[in-house]
C-alpha cells in the first residue's frame, strides 16, 4: 500500500483495492502493518476530514493530531490520489 505520511509510529496510506468504481478520497492509518480493516479518514472537497471509522483504535488526541496533519496537507494527498486511481470523487 502507497504509503503517503508517518505519524510517529502511525502509517497514513491508500489501500490499492478500492473497488469500482473507486472510492471517494480517503486515508487509512494504523499502527504497523497496513490493514484493509484501519481507521478510515475522507478527505473533504473543502479541504476538511471525516472520521469514518476508528478501527485502529487510535486514542482521541492523537488521532486529532493525525487529522490536523492531513488538512495541512490537503492538496498534496489530492495529487497523491490522482495519480493513484486517476480520478477525484468527494463524500461531501
Amino acid at each position: 500500500m502507497p504509503q503517503i505520511f508517518k505519524f510517529g509510529s502511525y502509517r497514513i496510506y491508500f489501500w490499492l483495492n478500492e473497488g469500482k468504481p473507486v472510492e471517494p478520497v480517503h486515508v487509512h492509518v494504523s499502527q504497523g502493518t497496513p490493514s484493509e480493516n484501519s481507521t478510515k479518514i475522507w478527505i473533504t472537497s473543502t479541504g476538511k476530514c471525516s472520521v469514518a471509522n476508528n478501527k485502529s483504535n487510535i486514542p482521541a488526541k492523537t488521532l486529532g493530531n493525525i487529522v490536523r496533519l492531513l488538512e495541512s496537507q490537503y492538496m498534496e494527498i489530492l495529487s497523491l490520489w490522482k495519480e493513484t486511481f486517476g480520478e477525484l470523487r468527494f463524500y461531501c
